[in-house]
Formats: C-alpha cells, sequence, structure tokens
C-alpha cells in the first residue's frame, strides 16, 4: 500500500519560506449561500490551505456540498478537519489523520482512526498524519474530545506530548487552545518544542488567535502553520489582515 504525500510534501515546501496560514471552515456555522465567495478571498488574501470540519452538526453530505462548491472557486488544497468519522469526504485533497493525544477516552486516540482508516483508504484520501494536542480551555473540541486540556501555564507537559507524538513516529504536531479561547497557545510551548524536535516537526497552532500580532508572535516562536476560526466567522475582514500579514512575513523577517 502506497499512501499519497502531495499535499504534505506541498505544505512541507512552502513552509520552508514562510509560515503558512489554514482557514478553518465549520459546515455547522458557514452561510452556504457566499461559500465561494469567501474561499476566493481567502485564497486572494493568501490562504495556503482550507480546513473544512468542527465537532458538532458535521455530515458528510453537507461536507460534500461545501467542498464542491469551493473546489469551484479555489486551487489550493481543502483538507478534512475532522471531529469523529462523520467528517470524512471523498471530495477533499487530504485528512488531517489525527490522534488526540491527550483524551481520556481511547476512542479518540485510537478508536475512531480504526473505524475511519478503510474510509480514507477507498476514498483515496491522502492522510496526514497528525498528534493533536489540546491546550488550556479547549472549547468544543476539548469537551467533545473528552480531554484533559494541558493547563496554559505548563507548557513542558505539552512538549513533552509532541516529543511522544514524535518518538511514535507523527511528523505534524497540532496544539489547539480551542475555538473561541481566550487566549491562544503559549509561545514558549511552541518555542520549546520547536529547540527540542527541530525541523523534522511540521507544528500547527489553532485557537484564540484574533489579531496579527498573536499570529505573527507565534509564528516568530516556530510555528509552521497558524490556524483561524472563529475570526473568520465573526470578522471576516480581521481574518484577512491575520492572512496578509503572515504572507509578507518571512522566516528571516
Amino acid at each position: 500500500m502506497k499512501l499519497k504525500k502531495r499535499v504534505q510534501n506541498q505544505l512541507w515546501s512552502k513552509a520552508r519560506e514562510k509560515t503558512l496560514h489554514f482557514a478553518l471552515i465549520d459546515p455547522d456555522k458557514i452561510t452556504w449561500g457566499n461559500i465561494q465567495d469567501i474561499a476566493r478571498k481567502l485564497e486572494s488574501a493568501g490562504t495556503d490551505a482550507i480546513l473544512v470540519g468542527g465537532s458538532t452538526g458535521v455530515t458528510e453530505s453537507k461536507l460534500d456540498k461545501i467542498i464542491i462548491e469551493m473546489k469551484k472557486t479555489v486551487n489550493i488544497p481543502i483538507i478534512l478537519f475532522p471531529g469523529n468519522i462523520n467528517g470524512i469526504s471523498r471530495h477533499a485533497d487530504a485528512i488531517l489523520f489525527m490522534s488526540l493525544l491527550n483524551s481520556e477516552n481511547p476512542y479518540f486516540i485510537i478508536g475512531a482512526q480504526m473505524l475511519g482508516a478503510p474510509i480514507i483508504l477507498e476514498y483515496g484520501l491522502e492522510p496526514i498524519p497528525t498528534a493533536y494536542i489540546i491546550i488550556g480551555y479547549g472549547g468544543a473540541a476539548g469537551y467533545v474530545g473528552q480531554a484533559r486540556p494541558v493547563p496554559f501555564e505548563k507548557p513542558e507537559i505539552g512538549v513533552a506530548y509532541a516529543l511522544a507524538a514524535a518518538m511514535l513516529g507523527m511528523k505534524f504536531i497540532y496544539f489547539e487552545a480551542g475555538s473561541g479561547s481566550p487566549q491562544p497557545v503559549p509561545p514558549t510551548l511552541v518555542n520549546t518544542t520547536r529547540k527540542i524536535l527541530g525541523e523534522e516537526a511540521f507544528i500547527i497552532v489553532g485557537g484564540g488567535i484574533r489579531t496579527p500580532e498573536k499570529a505573527l508572535e507565534l509564528a516568530r516562536a516556530g510555528a509552521n502553520a497558524i490556524v483561524t476560526g472563529t475570526i473568520l466567522e465573526r470578522d471576516f475582514e480581521k481574518s484577512l489582515e491575520i492572512i496578509k500579514a503572515l504572507k509578507n512575513t518571512t522566516k528571516e523577517g
């Protein structure tokens, strides 16, 4: 069995030059009438990929509809961000094949993955092996995933999870503060993880990022990709400012 790696390779290549931006679209919260316009504006601003998924209210039919519509408009990768096995669509380019490492329920660590793997193989989706680690607030993802969030003030625990993930062979590390979090993931957590794992890890950070300044702070700390979702829903223009700020900042500056 040979699994696809086209999207992964594309992300790694682009991340050598700058911190990437992923726009997260929740099918249960988006306004269907203007999804093509939203996707077009995101791509034009410079987002590098669109994540599609959510913790509640997601069905395969909703995913299919939104992805098909966006693919009529954009050329950037559309990547599934599943909260469960109902978050799989054959029309996406890839899927974050996530294990919620600090869940107290084995189902979210490996059970859902076992159930989803044959579907992903049948659909021909590219799986991106990702360690998903809930930090601090956690939001709906933490609640639904029955996670024991890493306290904001204990970044060393998050680093230890990331280190364990790397030792298990996971190249993508996703630190998640949760949708609507009052604060983002601590830059110290990102920076320490980067120092320990070096350039072998692709670090994704999401949750609570509402300003270009916060996004750039996490980029300077060593994040390979910044995810924004709630701000996209509440203040679309501000989300575009975050994308443009990241787009105009290279690894050197």
